[in-house]
């Protein structure tokens, strides 16, 4: 998906940027060993045709398609949300509805592009009414985060919103504590804001949303 001129010169205007920096170099992936389960898989396809016709949770019920993830295997920046939304059960692809657009439109205040970075979810169905996932369906889908992370081996980790970053880091502390700080995901660094669905109903929370992007773009900056 493409960011529509308008969306991206409307988040510029609100923040009063309008320089973005070249996008940094593409990391190495790294390589992993064979083991049983999700973790043998040594693809994302690999990954991807694993996870084909889950029923491993009640989500399977109800879903359209599983939305895996996608992006640049090789990110350096990597992009965690909650759970697909209706837009995204309809059409098999994460963070393509109005969220989604604003999703793009930091993205692009970055200076980099959608498929420069990967985009993926803590679970990978929709669950009813865009509830919250439960603990269950988060450990169903915890493998498969896991080695998709693993695989990637992006730089830096952004949690979007509370779900994704109490998943990461373990912790079950409100978003408004966690944002705009640095913590770990194993080894990797990791920041958690706002999700971009927050931003649609609480506009004033973009100024907050970009200074932990600027964070995000400092810490890729780096040799």
């Amino acid at each position: 998906m493409t960011v529509g001129r308008r969306d991206l010169v409307r988040w510029l205007d609100d923040l009063g940027w309008h320089d973005p920096p070249s996008a940094p170099a593409p990391a190495a992936q790294a390589p992993a060993g064979r083991r049983s389960g999700p973790a043998s898989c040594q693809t994302l396809e690999e990954l991807e045709a694993f996870l084909e016709g889950c029923t491993r949770c009640d989500l399977a019920e109800k879903r359209h398609h599983i939305v895996f993830g996608e992006g640049d295997p090789h990110a350096e920046l990597m992009f965690v949300g909650e759970a697909p939304g209706a837009d995204e059960d309809r059409i098999g692809r994460p963070f393509v509805g109005q969220a989604g657009k604003l999703l793009d439109a930091m993205i692009a205040a970055m200076g980099l592009r959608r498929e420069d970075v990967y985009i993926a979810n803590v679970v990978k169905c929709r669950p009813p009414g865009n509830r919250d996932p439960k603990e269950p369906e988060k450990a169903a889908c915890a493998p498969f985060l896991d080695r998709q992370i693993e695989l990637i081996r992006p730089r830096v980790l952004v949690a979007l919103g509370k779900p994704a970053a109490n998943r990461l880091t373990g912790t079950t502390k409100p978003i408004g504590a966690l944002r705009g700080r640095w913590l770990t995901y194993r080894d990797i660094p990791l920041l958690a804001t706002y999700h971009p669905a927050y931003l649609l109903r609480n506009a004033r929370g973009k100024r907050a949303v970009w200074e932990d992007l600027k964070k995000v773009m400092a810490r890729l900056a780096k040799a």
